[in-house]
């Protein structure tokens, strides 16, 4: 009866430290950049200024975050890129948006090339809602997205891509910090702003078995500060 009872609690003790979240990267922006004026994120972040913004600086590190600005002369929205590779994970941080602001975190791996440019799925806010988008089996599917640039707008196809994003209204005061936890675990993507109700969408794409990098993706403008990304699978 004690060996029985022994393997029982070694077998939760196991269970329980496999499901505890594993910290692979974490960033408060508390530093300035090497040149004034000059585009150098740090620790890691690499962005897209230099081919979709002529080089112009998008990104700049003021009083320890991060503030994002799509340059006048930008033919695509602002990506900020950091290599992080798991299957289920966590991504935790805090967000400002302005009126018509939003950030999307994306989850990307780029080996992957039945999917445009490796995105998998991603969870992007506004101050009025979060949208979860599974990316993989949506719309960044490559046969899905030739067949869209070819102008297909078929009620099949738009019926599909239906069933790959959810989106839950949100309420939030623009111009101040918020919260946002977003958790992958198999097929289901949830996400909790502040404290309010946790939502969820499960679709197939979101159980690819590799993220190996997470994207910050702004249309206009956004803040972002205390990045933590960690592993539970």
């Amino acid at each position: 009866m004690l060996m029985k009872h022994f393997f029982l609690f070694l077998t939760l003790s196991l269970t329980l430290r496999a499901d505890t979240p594993i910290l692979l990267f974490t960033d408060d922006f508390s530093r300035d950049e090497a040149t004034l004026g000059k585009e150098d994120i740090g620790n890691g972040w690499t962005s897209n200024s230099a081919w979709r913004a002529k080089g112009h600086q998008q990104v700049d590190l003021i009083d320890g975050h991060m503030h994002v600005t799509k340059h006048a002369e930008a033919d695509h929205g602002v990506a900020i890129f950091h290599n992080v590779e798991f299957q289920d994970g966590i991504v935790e941080l805090k967000f400002k948006l302005g009126e018509g602001d939003d950030l999307g975190v994306d989850f990307v791996d780029r080996e992957l090339k039945t999917v445009h440019a490796g995105h998998l799925c991603i969870a992007r806010v506004t101050n009025k809602a979060v949208t979860l988008t599974d990316s993989k089996t949506g719309g960044m599917n490559n046969e899905i997205r030739e067949r869209r640039e070819k102008g297909d707008k078929s009620p099949e196809l738009a019926a599909l891509l239906k069933t790959k994003t959810k989106s839950f209204k949100l309420d939030l005061k623009p111009n101040e910090w918020h919260t946002m936890n977003i958790k992958i675990v198999g097929d289901q993507m949830t996400v909790r702003i502040d404290d309010l109700e946790t939502v969820s969408f499960s679709s197939e794409g979101i159980a690819h078995p590799t993220k190996r990098m997470i994207t910050l993706a702004v249309n206009k403008s956004a803040d972002v500060d205390d990045v933590k990304v960690s592993k539970v699978k």
